[in-house]
C-alpha cells in the first residue's frame, strides 16, 4: 500500500498520544476523525514501524502492546482492580454498572465512601487516602482517555469498555460456578508479580528510555529509508 504522509495531518501528535499509552475516542474529535478517515494509511505506516494499531468497535484506537503475555505494569493492575471494584459497589447500589461506565459519571464525593467501603483491596493498589486514590486512579484515568474530568464529575469514556469486557467476563465466571453449586468461589482480581492472561492489557510505562519525539523522528527516518529502498 501506498503511504502519502501529506495526507497523514495529524500524525505526529496521533503517535504521541498513542506511544504513551492513551486512547483515542471521540472525546479527540480532531485526532480521531483523522484516525477514522486514514485508517488503513495509518495501520500499514505503523505496522512498517513496529506498532499494531488497533480500533475497536465501539470506538477508540490504541496500540497494542508489542509483548500481550508480558508482565502488567502497577498502572494497569490499579485501573483494572478499580473498575472490578466500582462494578461491585454501583451493583450494591441498584445502580446499573454499565450504564455508568460507558458514558456515564462519578462525582468526587463519591471516592471517600467507596474507598472507606474497599479499603482492603485498595491497599493492593497502595491507595489508602483519598488523595491517592484521585492521584494514582482518577488522574490516570483521564490520563490513558478512559475518563474525562469536570468541575469534580469524572465521566467515563468508551475505551472503559477494555477494562469492563474483563469484569464482565469474570461475573459470568462466577454466576457459572453459582450454577453449578460450585464451592470454590472466584476471587477478587489481586495484584500480583506473575505474568496475567491477554485480556488485561498492559499500558505504556510512565518512564520511557525513547522519548515520544525521538521515536518518532527515527520512526519516520526509518519509513523514508524503507520507501527509497522501494521506489
Amino acid at each position: 500500500m501506498n503511504i502519502d504522509l501529506k495526507e497523514l495531518t495529524q500524525l505526529a501528535p496521533i503517535f504521541r498520544e498513542l506511544f504513551k499509552g492513551y486512547h483515542i475516542s471521540r472525546s479527540n474529535p480532531e485526532l480521531y476523525t483523522q484516525l477514522a478517515n486514514q485508517q488503513d494509511q495509518y495501520r500499514s505506516l505503523f505496522k512498517a514501524l513496529g506498532y499494531e494499531l488497533t480500533c475497536d468497535s465501539r470506538g477508540f484506537y490504541y496500540f497494542v502492546p508489542e509483548q500481550m503475555g508480558a508482565q502488567v505494569n502497577k498502572t494497569a493492575q490499579r485501573l483494572a482492580l478499580f473498575t472490578f471494584i466500582l462494578v461491585e459497589h454501583l451493583a450494591d447500589q441498584g445502580r446499573d454498572p454499565l450504564a455508568v461506565l460507558d458514558g456515564g459519571s462519578l462525582g468526587r464525593d463519591e471516592l471517600p465512601a467507596l474507598l472507606d467501603k474497599y479499603r482492603d483491596l485498595f491497599l493492593q493498589a497502595e491507595v489508602t487516602t483519598v488523595e491517592e486514590l484521585e492521584e494514582k486512579i482518577m488522574r490516570r484515568l483521564t490520563q490513558l482517555g478512559f475518563a474525562s474530568e469536570d468541575n469534580g464529575i469524572y465521566r467515563f469514556l468508551a475505551p472503559m469498555h477494555r477494562f469492563l469486557d474483563v469484569c464482565l467476563s469474570v461475573q459470568q465466571d462466577r454466576d457459572l460456578a453459582a450454577t453449578l453449586h460450585s464451592s470454590l468461589p472466584l476471587p477478587t482480581p489481586v495484584l500480583q508479580d506473575e505474568d496475567v492472561e491477554d485480556e488485561i492489557i498492559s499500558l505504556a510505562e510512565d518512564d520511557t528510555e525513547e522519548s515520544e519525539e525521538d521515536a518518532l523522528a527515527r520512526a519516520m527516518a526509518e519509513e523514508r529509508d524503507a520507501q527509497e529502498t522501494l521506489a
